[in-house]
């Protein structure tokens, strides 16, 4: 059974840092293709940022440009999301999800496996 497991989500404050972790089980990682994804209160989803099975290729919404960074060690079968400078505009639940492709992606229709979510509440 594919599952992600997203964690590290928390409360802080206005310029503070992350990281949220996205851990795989059920399946061996650097098969999959990842993207991470938020969603604020009464807004849809949206796309943040994914990386392609290597990790060789990222794509980042330009909201999140150079305060986010994604990588993966498929050794231990995780993803992170590194923030940093979080604004209060960054306050929502965040997903990562996967795909059975290399390439990354930035739909949702594109990832067919999800996690749960981890909130991410910045607040001063």
């Amino acid at each position: 059974q594919v599952q992600f497991v997203e964690s590290g989500g928390g409360l802080v404050q206005p310029g503070g840092s992350l990281r949220l972790s996205c851990a795989a089980s059920g399946f061996t990682l650097d098969h999959f293709a990842i993207g991470w994804f938020r969603q604020a209160p009464g807004k849809e989803r949206e796309f943040v940022a994914a990386i392609s099975y290597g990790g060789g290729n990222t794509n980042y919404a330009d909201s999140v440009k150079g305060r986010f960074t994604f990588s993966r060690d498929n050794a231990k079968n995780t993803v992170y999301l590194q923030i940093k400078g979080l604004k209060l505009e960054d306050t929502a639940v965040y997903y990562c999800a996967g795909r059975t492709y290399p390439g990354y992606a930035s739909t949702e229709a594109d990832y067919a496996f999800w996690g749960q979510g981890t909130q991410v509440t910045v607040s001063s």
